[in-house]
């Protein structure tokens, strides 16, 4: 009988750790893509090779081990940076078409998982099966908020800073509406979910690009060395609150 838990508790915590974990993913992948020059082709390579291992991991253990499951997490956030570049700038398909493609393959994994569980509840997971539909969702809404977040940063115009505080604001608002308002706590999760990716992807990019494109022109591995010491800080907390 499947009477454990493999996942993260939806916590404040929980949403300050996805915060930085895209932040992170966005620097770190462009770090590998830019700065080390080495494209998004072999970029993908790279990151997919690493998520597939993480997550192969993450499914073959018993119970929640926080460093484990917020590795995938990373995994998932690097990858969709390398996975929406290289739809915009290698296929040329735009950050509008790859978002919407985007949308069609979230919405597609989550009616699958509707269709076999019934639900979307996403605390708590033990069953094996509904853990892969959980991270084939949560890559397509990683992918999809870092192609959203360059499509209002880029095709909008309103750069990184503007970005990020829209892409806030979405998510203050659903804040409220979770304590507010009787609207479906599932929905909300998802939305929040999403919009927390173009929020730390917008950032990111504040963090690394020139000052001249409204960056801030940190160093691509400094931002995402700093980014990783405190998920590392957060984890030290996680480990202790999933330990009692």
């Amino acid at each position: 009988m499947e009477t454990l838990n493999k996942v993260a508790k939806i916590t404040l915590l929980f949403w300050l750790m996805k915060v930085v974990a895209t932040t992170l993913g966005e620097t770190l992948g462009d770090f590998i893509s830019m700065t080390l020059n080495l494209g998004y082709t072999v970029g993908i390579a790279i990151t997919l090779s690493f998520f597939l291992v993480v997550l192969l991991t993450q499914l073959s253990v018993k119970k929640y081990i926080p460093p484990l499951y917020w590795l995938v997490i990373i995994a998932t956030t690097t990858l969709g940076t390398e996975i929406s570049d290289f739809m915009d700038r290698t296929l040329h398909l735009g950050y509008a078409l790859g978002s919407l493609l985007l949308v069609a393959c979230l919405f597609t994994a989550l009616f699958l998982w509707k269709r076999k569980y019934k639900n979307l509840e996403v605390y708590p997971i033990a069953d094996r099966v509904k853990e892969t539909y959980f991270w084939v969702a949560v890559l397509f809404s990683n992918s999809l908020g870092t192609a959203f977040g360059d499509f209002l940063s880029d095709n909008l115009n309103l750069g990184f800073l503007h970005g990020a505080i829209v892409t806030g604001l979405v998510i203050l608002i659903v804040v409220t509406l979770h304590y507010f308002t009787k609207i479906n706590r599932i929905v909300l999760f998802w939305t929040a979910f999403i919009f927390t990716r173009p929020f730390g992807a917008t950032f990111g990019d504040f963090l690394t690009k020139p000052i001249s494109m409204g960056g801030m022109n940190f160093s691509r591995l400094t931002s995402s060395l700093v980014c990783a010491a405190i998920i590392a800080v957060l984890l030290c907390v996680e480990y202790r609150r999933s330990r009692t």
